[in-house]
């Protein structure tokens, strides 16, 4: 009969199987065995914590959010001591429910606000919100299911800010769920339509007036059609796929007026009828055409074709990429474009329209190339900035009503379009969107009048209102404008002093501010901040002056800024106004424009006190994502620049002194989130879970900011399923590390009786992971200073997966479970273990604090004048320096080549099936004969020899020579050998069955046979009897 004893064979065994005495007294051992090894577990020092393996996210982030959040940030304000840290929020728009952008953006400034009060850095960080704008106010139209102009703007106001606040509520509430800590009172954050940041906003705004900054112009500009309102560079998004129609249109040169070029005479004198070939891409700007740019250096040919009776005049360079529009041709004659300056031509709609016949000239330009087109450019100064800027600069608009321009606000066509195509004409133009049925009616248009030559359809790069997703369009409107030419110079000289990361976006921002000349900041919606405007309506004269300004700020704080649009036009007038302006209060209207929402948010940097002492900036930080280059970044700074530019000898200072900016985040395949395409990652699902919680799992808060901290930030990223399984698994990694130590280092109240073990007592496994746990800190302190969360948090999962869970734990778990407690090797392991989860705690606090202020808590249960504290109430104190070690890591890093070899020889003989556990094993490190010189990885191997069983896990590892091997067989054995470095000799490594017997308390096999336990646990038992 065959009995199987060991450790777990328990089941009882029925009588008629026992057929003799002798099989009795067997079973009878093998039951007294199994029990002796039950009472033999019971003297093993197995891990013992309340700190659960898994965690309901839920249920824990309950028990610590408060804690954690708006208690500790209050602590903080009140008990922290070291120097101020001030991270001026990016105020997110109250527009609907949070995406996974915002939790990037939220807890990045999260883990940095945490890291500064982890160091003993005082915190200053005031949520915000932007709250004006067209995305609110069109939402709150949407729920009023009306239209804008259907309403009295006050209803709009009123149901804007009724949104504005709702949605601020939904967002507040979300941005809790990220972990952040916050005081999310009324005082402790901002929202761009409190009455006071509306006041300090137009107190910076009367500033730049008082600067000369600000100023009213009729100019092209950006214009949304689709907003109503005129919109700044920033807020236009391009798309690479526009289709438009491009029309060739002829104009026919005008040859009886005087012409003072003599080659152009000499060459009308031949061909009277000659025509301008044009090439545009918005033909519905042809009614406002006031000139034709040609190049002074180019050289234009004369040609006849096919295509048209008269004489085409092109640029020479042009006509071998024209021959599919003009088809076979014939140059009869070529003159330099300055030639052709100044001679006259008439009108596209000449043809039938009598006002057509009007003249226009033409001009020199240096836009023009022979690029692209036909080397001649129509001129529409009113619908595009080139011309206009041409026109200006040749003298030829001195005021608004020399712009010709027939597009209302709505982006249609106006009455006035009559004056130029006549009112049978126009009678298909009026009122037809210019970007849709108003350009297809004047292409047929041209063609019926002979004036088209081709139309194509083309696909090019085309500005959208960012806001409503539509094409825009350039046109001529009176609007208010921040001069930045006085001030840009101030504005890059600021930048100098600002950290950018990463460094490559200082390029991006200095050269979006060096662009630019000019800020539209009117807009024309109802939902906003006023532009406190005064119009004399007898003269058309606007006033906007620091006079005015002082009086309208003085009534707006007393009565609110509402006031503006619901009090009487007399309440902002001043005696001198209607002193030097005839016809009383009733000749005067207020502006109606609101401020770009740029301005508003741009201002903010207000809101925080001047720097003092050594201070520099008034925010240390900013961050955002890569698209606020054209917008927050650049309107906090030349707002800042503008109030104090040229106010002392010292040029202004940037508002922040570094600049962080993140990518945008993409699906797992790389490709942008849309509801179309159903690949959008919600945040709140990732927290809280999906409808089915196995495809959609509930990994709450941690995890996501887990995955914040891994992700490159500063380029674009991705997220999806896998990303965040992956994270998770990362997560429960740091978390089994440190429950594993919680269970092994006591609890609260046995601690206080450790007594840890000195430095000088450490065995070489202990200061190599004290080393490993330097360095840790090192990196950790340099990632965080320098925003590289993705460094910290490798380098912390690596020390959690690698130096503990697959190399520490695993060695020191015999030692830790069956040494004496009291024993110096135990001692020092857990004096390691003690200090690797207190600074471990610390490195991740700022990114799971969740996880940190579990360990905390389950680390000081029993103590509440400690545990009722936030982790991060304690400093952190990063591992000094004597706990840097490389000898200790040299050499580990030798031995650790050893154990490779080891473990390669017991897969092998596991594979052959010589054995299970690799404690049923043996090894021989095997020196080699005649050593002269001994290399230094023998006398290490010497040094640590009591240590080697430990590194490679077996029961025992002896060192001998190739002489002592003597003759003894072994049922089997494997060898391997080595090269040792700095010298030509091999190591050789044998692995063979273990010699001595099984222990049954510690499964090693010291056992020896006539003993019931090995030396060591005999000790123990004994100690514990």
């Amino acid at each position: 009969m065959c009995l199987v004893v060991g450790r777990i064979a328990t089941r009882p065994v029925r009588p008629h199987f026992l057929k003799s005495s002798k099989s009795r007294h067997l079973f009878t051992r093998h039951v007294s065995q199994s029990l002796q090894n039950a009472s033999y577990s019971k003297t093993l020092l197995l891990p013992k914590t309340s700190f659960p393996l898994w965690v309901n996210s839920a249920q824990s982030e309950s028990l610590f959010k408060k804690k954690t959040c708006e208690e500790l940030y209050r602590w903080q304000a009140q008990n922290a001591h070291g120097p101020l840290f001030v991270l001026l929020d990016g105020p997110p728009y109250a527009n609907g429910h949070l995406h996974i952008g915002h939790a990037l953006n939220k807890i990045m400034k999260d883990i940095i606000n945490r890291y500064q009060v982890s160091t003993g850095h005082r915190i200053h960080y005031h949520p915000g919100w932007d709250c004006h704008g067209l995305p609110i106010e069109n939402k709150a139209l949407q729920e009023l299911k009306k239209d804008a102009l259907s309403l009295p703007p006050n209803v709009i106001r009123a149901a804007a800010k009724a949104t504005a606040e709702r949605e601020m509520k939904t967002q507040q509430e979300e941005f809790e769920q990220f972990c952040i800590m916050a005081d999310w009172s009324p005082k402790t954050t901002f929202r761009t339509l409190d009455h006071d940041y509306e006041i300090r906003q137009l107190q910076v705004f009367q500033r730049m007036v008082d600067q000369g900054l600000i100023y009213r112009h009729y100019r092209p500009v950006h214009y949304s059609p689709s907003s109503h309102s005129a919109l700044a560079e920033a807020e236009l998004v391009y798309n690479d796929d526009h289709v438009s129609y491009s029309v060739y249109v002829t104009f026919s040169l005008d040859s009886q007026n005087t012409i003072a070029s003599t080659a152009l005479r000499e060459v009308l004198a031949k061909e009277p009828s000659a025509s301008l070939l044009v090439w545009t891409t918005t033909p519905w700007t042809l009614t406002a055409n006031m000139g034709i740019a040609i190049h002074p250096e180019l050289i234009y040919s004369f040609v006849r074709s096919s295509v048209k009776e008269d004489v085409l005049v092109v640029a020479k360079d042009r006509l071998v990429a024209l021959e599919h529009i003009i088809g076979p041709h014939e140059v009869i004659a070529e003159i330099k474009g300055a030639d052709l300056v100044g001679a006259q031509f008439h009108s596209v709609f000449s043809p039938i329209h009598p006002s057509g016949s009007m003249s226009a000239k033409i001009i020199a330009a240096s836009h023009v190339t022979s690029e692209s087109g036909s080397g001649l450019v129509h001129c529409a100064p009113a619908h595009g900035a080139e011309d206009y800027l041409a026109f200006r600069a040749l003298g030829l608009l001195q005021g608004p009503t020399d712009i010709i321009c027939h597009v209302d606000d709505a982006g249609k066509f106006s009455r006035g379009v009559a004056h130029v195509v006549g009112e049978d004409a126009a009678q298909a133009l009026v009122g037809q969107e210019v970007l849709k049925g108003g350009n297809k009616a004047i292409i047929r248009l041209l063609e019926s009048i002979g004036s088209l030559v081709r139309v194509q359809k083309i696909k090019h790069r085309y500005p959208y209102d960012w806001k409503t997703g539509e094409p825009i369009i350039v046109t001529a409107t009176s609007q208010w404008f921040a001069n930045l030419d006085g001030i840009k110079d101030d504005a890059l000289h600021a930048l100098k002093d600002v950290q950018f990361y990463p460094p490559s976006s200082r390029n991006r921002l200095e050269s979006f501010v060096r662009s630019r000349s000019e800020w539209c900041i009117s807009r024309q919606r109802v939902w906003g901040v006023p532009i406190p405007a005064l119009y004399h309506t007898p003269t058309d004269t606007a006033v906007l002056s620091s006079q005015s300004l002082t009086h309208i700020l003085r009534v707006l704080s007393e009565r609110g800024v509402a006031h503006w649009w619901e009090g009487p036009v007399e309440d902002f007038l001043t005696p001198e106004l209607l002193a030097n302006f005839a016809g009383g209060p009733e000749a005067w209207r207020k502006g109606t424009d609101t401020m770009d929402v740029w301005f508003d948010s741009g201002s903010n940097w207000s809101t925080l006190s001047a720097p003092t002492g050594e201070r520099k900036h008034r925010a240390d930080v900013c961050l955002e994502g890569t698209d606020q280059h054209r917008g927050w970044f650049q309107s906090q700074l030349l707002t800042s620049v503008g109030v104090s530019s040229g106010q002392n000898a010292a040029r202004p200072v940037s508002p922040y002194g570094t600049l962080i900016t993140h990518g945008m985040v993409l699906d797992e395949a790389g490709k942008k989130m849309s509801k179309s395409l159903g690949n959008i990652v919600s945040p709140m699902t990732i927290i809280h879970g999906g409808k089915d919680k196995k495809k959609e799992p509930a990994y709450g808060a941690d995890v996501l900011r887990l995955w914040v901290a891994t992700v490159e930030y500063w380029r674009d990223m991705s997220i999806g399923p896998t990303v965040l399984a992956q994270c998770a698994e990362s997560m429960r990694k740091i978390r089994n590390s440190a429950r594993f130590i919680l269970g092994n280092i006591g609890t609260n109240i046995q601690r206080t009786h450790f007594v840890p073990v000195e430095h000088s007592e450490l065995g070489l496994a202990e200061r190599f992971v004290m080393n490993e746990l330097y360095k840790l800190n090192q990196t950790a302190a340099e990632g965080y200073a320098n925003y590289n969360f993705p460094k910290v948090m490798n380098s912390l999962t690596n020390f959690a997966n690698i130096t503990l869970s697959s190399l520490y734990f695993d060695i020191r778990k015999d030692c830790l479970y069956a040494n004496d407690i009291q024993s110096v090797e135990r001692r020092a392991v857990v004096t390691t273990l003690a200090k690797v989860l207190d600074s471990m705690t610390s490195v991740m606090a700022p990114v799971l604090p969740y996880l940190a202020e579990e360990i905390h808590s389950t680390l000081h249960e029993g103590d509440e004048t400690v545990s009722q504290l936030s982790v991060f109430a304690k400093k952190w104190t990063p591992v000094s320096i004597e706990w840097s070690d490389p000898h200790a890591e040299q050499d580990m890093a030798s031995l650790l080549r050893m154990r490779s070899v080891v473990l390669s020889l017991l897969e092998k003989a596991r594979g052959d099936k010589h054995l299970k556990s690799s404690l049923e094993a043996d090894v021989d490190v095997i020196l080699p004969n005649d050593i002269s010189v001994q290399p230094y990885l023998l006398q290490l191997i010497e040094r640590e020899e009591t240590f080697l069983k430990t590194l490679f896990i077996v029961s025992d590892a002896k060192i001998t020579d190739e002489g002592s091997l003597g003759a003894g067989s072994f049922a089997w054995s494997y060898v391997s050998s080595m090269d040792i470095p700095d010298s030509d000799l091999e190591l050789s490594i044998r692995i063979r069955p273990a010699s001595s017997s099984k222990c049954p308390r510690c499964w090693t096999y010291t056992r020896e046979e006539q003993h019931d336990l090995c030396p060591r646990c005999e000790d123990v038992v004994r100690r514990l009897d």
